[in-house]
């Protein structure tokens, strides 16, 4: 079995955090952007549009918040594991890593999803 580094496995993590922190950003962004559109009149199809984004944004907020906080538990568990003086990480932390990014990734694709929904929804709102 191959053992990971826990410094590498440290990093990952925080590129995901800081990747996470980037799609909240946006969502906050995205979410002022729907406030706007709401001035203008809107058509019930667009209304329920916007009611669909609203609630979106606020579960993907959401979801970003736990798994952040996830990925951030993890990553405190290797670091108290490397201040221990071992080299390579924990079986079960590198399985709790594999879920995790696995978890990112199911994540990241659903927010992509969603700016994507949300830019067409922006460029027939214009």
């Amino acid at each position: 079995m191959v053992q990971a580094d826990i410094s590498q496995l440290s990093a990952e993590c925080n590129t995901w955090r800081e990747q996470l922190r980037h799609y909240r950003e946006e969502f906050h962004h995205d979410e002022n952007k729907l406030r706007k559109v709401t001035w203008h009149s809107l058509s019930k199809d667009q209304l329920k549009d916007v009611e669909h984004f609203h609630n979106q944004f606020h579960i993907q907020l959401i979801n970003i918040h736990d798994l952040k906080h996830a990925i951030r538990t993890h990553d405190l568990k290797l670091v108290h594991e490397k201040h221990d003086n071992v080299a390579s990480a924990s079986e079960e932390a590198t399985t709790r890593h594999g879920e995790l990014q696995e978890q990112f990734q199911t994540l990241e694709k659903t927010l992509l999803e969603l700016r994507n929904e949300f830019s067409d929804f922006m460029n027939q709102a214009s």
